[in-house]
């Protein structure tokens, strides 16, 4: 088995509702998503999946968090933006189009800082 990984990151704002402490406040982050998708098989080029439509369809879930407040996304209404309902966000936009008879989503793992993060595995 491979996996395979793109990174990317993206900007936007939130606050994180009944939060006892600062995070309540509006404030922004640079979060770096890192994407994986584990290939149990290779092409006939030898690749687990292209890293170039790895990084297209990345892109396009990415684009709908990036330079936004996050709060006012409808998929945030009810719950928190935290950087684990933003992995989950992002796991259920990319299982989709990620599911291939050689491979799969395996993971997404985002970075709200340089030295905190998370990784989710989908459900």
């Amino acid at each position: 088995m491979f996996d395979i990984f793109v990174k990317t990151h993206f900007a936007g704002a939130h606050h994180l509702r009944d939060y006892p402490g600062e995070c309540e406040n509006p404030h922004g982050h640079n979060w770096k998503v890192e994407v994986a998708v584990r290939a149990t098989e290779l092409d006939e080029l030898g690749m687990g999946i292209d890293f170039k439509l790895l990084k297209n369809i990345v892109k396009v879930a990415i684009d709908k968090l990036d330079h936004r407040d996050l709060n006012n996304m409808a998929i945030f209404k009810d719950v928190n933006p935290s950087s684990e309902n933003i992995a989950r966000f992002l796991f259920s936009e990319l299982k989709g189009p990620l599911t291939h008879d050689r491979y799969s989503l395996c993971s997404v793992t985002v970075h709200e800082t340089d030295t905190s993060g998370l990784t989710y595995y989908g459900p």
